[in-house]
């Protein structure tokens, strides 16, 4: 059952954030203006908006990969895990530093906090999963 519920989560991580990174690159000005929150945190860069939307299509294809070959798993999800943990660290310190209000950190969950929740708890789940489950 646990490995069910581990490969279900990293197959929604990975497909999200593969789609949220193509739609980061292909249209980046429409990505800017569609996701609550991101224009109030600086003006539009597409060259920064696009960098960011290749990490995002990394780790979408990170998970989905992990979810396929469990013999690489901790490798393959292991660093995009760290990059969506230390992604939710710098909102949360962007709030702390008075750079956006803490309404920002409810605006943020569903994209940026819940990502890295869901990452870090199957990361987990993995290595405490029984190895013939």
């Amino acid at each position: 059952m646990r490995s069910k519920i581990i490969y279900c989560i990293a197959i929604f991580l990975g497909v999200s954030t593969f789609a949220n990174g193509v739609f980061m690159i292909v249209a980046p000005e429409s990505w800017y203006w569609v996701v609550p929150g991101v224009p109030d945190r600086g003006p539009f860069n597409q060259h920064f908006v696009r960098d960011i939307g290749i990490n995002y299509a990394l780790i979408g294809v990170s998970f989905i990969c992990g979810a396929v070959y469990r013999k690489y798993r901790s490798l393959l999800w292991l660093f995009p895990t760290a990059w969506l943990a230390g992604h939710a660290v710098f909102h949360v310190w962007e709030v702390f530093v008075g750079i956006c209000g803490p309404e920002s950190l409810i605006e943020d969950f569903a994209g940026v906090t819940l990502p890295a929740l869901l990452a870090m708890g199957i990361v987990y789940m993995s290595y405490r999963a029984e190895p013939g489950e």
